[in-house]
């Protein structure tokens, strides 16, 4: 039953994706330039995403357990740190300059959109170096 909740979740997402415009990385752009062409339209998208999400979170802090697992997996750490400065800041470039986040280039990814396949290239060479970053840094602290 799992996966097949997963996959549901997973084409609504998609679906909302494509119909909110969130695939084309020219509205991206213009969303993101503030003092030219200024698409406010995706901030009405991130409203109604925090307003549908609004109430399952709610409701998930009420259960004792999740449907489909065993615990909520909540972060370990929850502190503001450079390795989060640094990720929210690469993360930040990426979105600007490519006009996508790694759901959104998944999605038109399926719809061959225009320069979707070199950033998705690009965004799992950026996944690969910081596993290997991550994977590097936990060996030197183990070391130490």
């Amino acid at each position: 039953m799992r996966p097949l909740f997963a996959l549901l979740c997973g084409l609504v997402f998609g679906i909302g994706l494509i119909i909110s415009g969130m695939i084309d990385p020219a509205k991206v752009k213009n969303f993101l330039d503030l003092f030219g062409t200024w698409d406010p339209s995706l901030a009405f998208v991130m409203a109604g995403a925090v307003a549908a999400a609004a109430p399952g979170y709610w409701l998930s802090g009420r259960r004792i357990k999740p449907f489909f697992a065993e615990a909520f997996q909540k972060p370990a750490n929850t502190g503001v740190d450079k390795r989060l400065l640094s990720g929210a800041a690469v993360f930040g470039v990426g979105w600007g300059l490519g006009g996508f986040c790694p759901g959104p280039a998944m999605t038109a990814l399926s719809l061959a959109a225009p320069g979707t396949i070199v950033f998705f290239i690009a965004m799992l060479a950026g996944m690969w170096m910081a596993k290997r970053a991550r994977s590097a840094d936990r060996a030197a602290t183990a070391t130490t």
